[in-house]
């Protein structure tokens, strides 16, 4: 089962249990192309109501945080407080399309994309992050 397989199946609340405590489960995205990380703690929003929230009400994205949303071909900024920067990805996790430092109140899409990662401001930039990349997905535990 890939990976995108085992999260969907996880239903509405991804939880995995340490000893006892239940955490939520974040990914490691690396950039197999590059050799780099783009996020060490990012959430996953598919579900309706988390896709719907997306990153709304957060007053920022600490660096190596973000949120991929699936499936998903757009997003908008409206009533967001910072600036993200955007990865649209096809089924396979290669980048189709790169948005840096989306401002608030704007709208961004990608017809051929499948998910979009929302990322700090500056990630594109500081991982060298370029269209055609192929990105990999690992679990974390959310204590890391």
């Amino acid at each position: 089962m890939n990976l995108f397989n085992w999260i969907r199946s996880k239903g509405e609340r991804l939880i995995h249990s340490f000893g006892g405590a239940t955490q939520e489960i974040h990914l490691q995205v690396s950039n197999l192309t590059r050799n780099t990380t783009l996020a060490r703690c990012m959430e996953v929003a598919d579900s309706g109501a988390k896709r719907n929230r997306g990153l709304l009400g957060r007053a920022s994205l600490s660096p190596g945080e973000g949120l991929w949303i699936i499936p998903c071909e757009a997003v908008h900024t409206l009533w967001m407080q910072f600036p993200i920067d955007l990865v649209y990805l096809d089924r396979k996790k290669r980048i189709r399309k790169l948005r840096s430092g989306v401002r608030p109140w704007r709208l961004s899409g990608c017809l051929t994309a499948h998910s979009v990662m929302e990322l700090p401001s500056g990630s594109i930039r500081e991982s060298r992050t370029e269209v055609g990349d192929t990105l990999e997905f690992t679990a974390v535990s959310g204590a890391e």
